[in-house]
């Protein structure tokens, strides 16, 4: 019997954060949460700044114009 294995690429939908959390939806409906502590920009952010951000292509990332931060949805699932 053979398996094959299917690559499903994780995209991001949407992104909020708490006061300690950065939290990434993606379109599967997972939800990814990191600590602030993790990205020193984003934290020292006002939260005006985190609110004005981008998806990176399809949803590959998230780009934050005003803070100069990038974020993988693949860096974030490797952690």
């Amino acid at each position: 019997m053979s398996t094959s294995a299917v690559r499903v690429e994780a995209l991001a939908v949407d992104v909020t954060f708490t006061e300690h959390n950065l939290r990434v939806v993606l379109a599967d409906g997972c939800e990814i949460s990191a600590p602030l502590e993790w990205f020193p920009r984003l934290k020292a952010a006002t939260p005006e700044k985190r609110t004005n951000w981008r998806l990176i292509g399809p949803g590959v990332g998230v780009h934050w114009e005003e803070v100069d931060e990038d974020i993988s949805v693949e860096s974030l699932l490797a952690a």
